[in-house]
């Protein structure tokens, strides 16, 4: 679904159908916005002030209506939620910790063909690491649906304890996650490393969770959503002893960076883990054939709602860990490990509308709108339908009984119609017809590119929707984090019932705003008697009070806040700002990989399409992007603007590391018996490096480990410099001075990483 989808029809908050002209999109985003507030300052006033302003069941109720918009309309929880604040984010209640080795994500199938597949492909990348590879063995395990924790041991005692977070930094639960008595605060026995990250998850039991929600439900209080959930807000808990009535257990299902442990697979790993006291699954086998795989995901697809806790799918693992690191990662997944999604609930609802929105790049994408349904344990009245041609090869047509899932037990998708129930529909169904003109500014519409499927608008400098999408993003969490510049802020800047012309006509006035800019600024808002809406609308000042004879008007508090914050977003790292430009194809991920290579937005806007495709997680499509995205002189006048107000424009560099690599793209493949992948590559981009996924002309040197494979064929024939790890060690520590010299140059000895299996995946 496209972000920040704006239906502009619905249902009542209660969930009666109304035609879906009826609901405006400002009365869903007003009411979303308000409980966000609500449950902010109810949970800040329990936990922090020790003084609780509603009761737990009115708190709950007031959660779980948060919940339940964010599954209606899932674009809103990528804005600031409180539902949100663990998993992929830090909240700000906890420390933030770094992991001291990367938690991965897990990449997902949703069929048994998809899976076959992924296997077959695992085992010929298996066959081609050459004599010596054992053959594949399969570690199968259930997919948790829980909390993914990570737990620092130092000596055999439990120093910490961490949410996954982004993967790189999650929150410091240690005092919570003490109070789980099947976690031991000392290993058992002896010879475990002196260092190392258990990684496991954190769950709920179904039995105690149905027992806990009964004792909840006797005590008057609202029960909690979902064992996962739950899971989640009890490691939360500012006070322990909370989170010591909640029965959380845990299984421990691998390990991230150590010192010391020799074990060579996830298997022997269990069982060292086991003796130390850890708690294991009991779920797990190593299976040797793709057959076996598959007879345990029906053996335990069939058994799903008997086992000891939730379960959302399979998880599947290479055994061997010399076949793991041989293997490796992509930018976001191991490539020896997947997870297989159990089919999705499926449900029927009718579909009442289909509405289109128009996004901040200007896709235009078709959305249904339901009579509410619930599915995998949420009411759904929304679900994407992608462009028209998914509309056209569904069959739906509007007014059709439809079959509604949840594809991977997250987001809400369309499948087709009951078509023997269309003849029976009053008023009978009709056909969805892709709107020509852009709904907001009456652009005709058009694909991108010839062949592309995708319907946009292409006014993107001018189209009122795509400008309010855009000043939306900007102030996101994983942009320039602007909490005073929400949803209806941003309709305020670009859409204003009065004046007619907006104080923002373009994102590139945003850091030259003044207070005289807003004072003026009116937005339509709906009466209310006794908080009740009465369906009559008035235009009040947004930005400012009222204002009386006695008593003037003057900016809101958060007013204020917005500018003290517009401030502080100046100060933004480079990656923030390149997200908050909103450059097709241009995310977390590859901004942050530009900035690393870069340095600066000036080197980027100067970087020939060729050296921006070369850095690692950027690739053609994004490469061509940026500079088809440089190549508006009004997109230019946005970063010119931003920088003339203050805007951070470069990241500084550490000069403590010596840039023996300045200039230099490196390419690693293979296995190197001191080094991850990711390790070599950050040795590298500290130093000034670019570290290259692939070999190219532009190639200063290949570091080809075991099993280096066609890298290293392409090397030989392009003559690029081949070096084995001890190459790279002199490299590191002298550039290619200290190759050219026979000897390493003078300097610090780069420090070798830890011994260290390879990171593990949590899903």
């Amino acid at each position: 679904m496209s972000p920040h989808l704006t239906p502009g029809a619905g249902t009542t908050t209660g969930g009666t159908p109304k035609e879906p002209e009826s609901v405006p999109t400002e009365a869903v985003r007003e009411e979303y916005e308000t409980l966000v507030d609500l449950v902010r300052k109810y949970r800040f006033a329990y936990y922090q002030e020790d003084a609780p302003l509603v009761s737990d069941a009115e708190f709950d109720d007031l959660f779980r209506r948060l919940e339940e918009i964010e599954a209606l309309h899932p674009e809103l929880v990528a804005n600031d939620s409180p539902t949100q604040e663990v998993g992929g984010e830090v909240s700000a209640a906890f420390a933030a910790v770094e992991h001291l080795q990367r938690m991965y994500s897990l990449e997902d199938v949703f069929s048994l063909e998809e899976l076959e597949a992924w296997l077959a492909k695992a085992e010929a990348s298996i066959g081609k690491l050459g004599d010596g590879t054992p053959a594949a063995a399969w570690l199968t395990e259930l997919k948790i649906d829980g909390l993914a924790v990570n737990l620092l041991y130092r000596d055999g005692k439990l120093v910490r304890a961490a949410t996954r977070g982004d993967g790189t930094t999650g929150e410091d639960i240690t005092h919570n996650v003490l109070t789980i008595k099947e976690i031991p605060q000392q290993l058992q026995g002896g010879e475990f490393p002196a260092e190392m990250e258990i990684r496991g998850e954190v769950f709920i039991p179904s039995k105690a969770f149905s027992e806990f929600n009964e004792a909840l439900i006797e005590a008057g209080k609202a029960p909690l959503a979902n064992p996962r959930n739950a899971a989640a807000g009890s490691l939360r808990q500012k006070d322990p002893a909370e989170t010591a009535k909640r029965p959380l257990k845990m299984f421990v299902h691998g390990i991230g960076a150590r010192e010391g442990l020799q074990a060579r697979s996830q298997s022997e790993t269990y069982s060292l883990l086991k003796e130390w006291g850890l708690p294991v699954s009991p779920y797990s086998e190593v299976l040797g054939s793709p057959k076996e795989v598959l007879d345990f995901i029906k053996r335990y697809g069939d058994q799903r709602h008997k086992l000891l806790h939730e379960i959302d799918g399979i998880v599947i693992k290479v055994d061997d860990f010399a076949t793991q690191r041989a293997l490796g990662y992509t930018t976001r997944v191991p490539r020896w490990a997947v997870a297989y999604k159990y089919p999705p609930e499926e449900v029927h609802t009718k579909l009442l509308d289909i509405l289109v929105n128009v996004g901040r790049t200007g896709r235009v994408t078709p959305f249904g709108m339901m009579e509410p349904v619930k599915v995998a344990g949420s009411t759904v009245e929304m679900a994407t339908l992608h462009n028209q041609d998914v509309v056209k090869a569904k069959g739906v047509k509007i007014g059709d009984i439809v079959i509604l899932r949840k594809a991977g037990d997250v987001i809400p998708e369309i499948v087709g119609p009951v078509l023997a129930l269309r003849d029976q529909q009053d008023p009978p169904v009709r056909d969805f017809v892709m709107p020509t003109e852009c709904p907001s500014c009456g652009t005709p519409l058009a694909p991108a590119k010839e062949g592309d499927v995708d319907i946009r608008c292409p006014n993107a400098k001018s189209c009122p929707s795509q400008l309010r999408e855009r000043v939306f993003h900007l102030a996101g969490r994983g942009a320039f984090d602007i909490e005073a510049l929400g949803w209806e802020a941003a309709i305020a800047l670009t859409q204003p019932a009065e004046p007619e012309v907006p104080p923002l006509t373009s994102e590139a006035a945003l850091f030259d705003l003044t207070r005289e800019d807003l004072a003026g600024v009116r937005i339509r808002r709906e009466k209310r008697s006794k908080g009740v809406p009465t369906g009559e609308y008035e235009l009040v000042p947004y930005f400012y009070s009222k204002g009386t004879a006695k008593a003037p008007s003057k900016p809101t508090a958060t007013t204020e806040k917005l500018f003290k914050e517009l401030e502080k977003a100046k100060t933004q790292p480079l990656w923030r700002v390149l997200v908050a430009l909103s450059i097709r194809h241009v995310g977390p991920r590859a901004s942050r990989a530009l900035a690393t290579a870069f340095g600066t937005m000036d080197a980027i806007r100067q970087a020939s399409e060729e050296d921006l495709a070369h850095v690692d997680g950027v690739g053609p499509t994004i490469a061509a992007a940026l500079k088809e995205w440089f190549a508006e002189d009004w997109h230019q006048e946005i970063v010119d603007r931003w920088a003339a107000a203050g805007v951070r424009m470069a990241d500084e560099r550490d000069d403590s590391m010596p840039r023996t690599l300045e200039g230099l793209t490196v390419v690693v493949t293979g296995s190197l018996p001191n080094f991850s992948r990711d390790e070599a590559k950050e040795a590298i981009l500290v130093r000034g490096g670019k570290a290259a996924g692939s070999v190219s002309k532009n190639t200063s040197y290949l570091v080809a480990g075991e099993s280096a494979g066609t890298k290293l064929d392409k090397a030989e024939q392009l003559g690029v410099p081949v070096l084995d790890e001890d190459g790279f060690r002199t490299l590191l520590t002298g550039g290619p001075a200290a190759l050219e010299g026979g000897a390493e140059a003078e300097g610090p000895e780069p420090a070798a990483p830890s011994e260290h299996i390879d990171a593990e995946v949590t899903a």
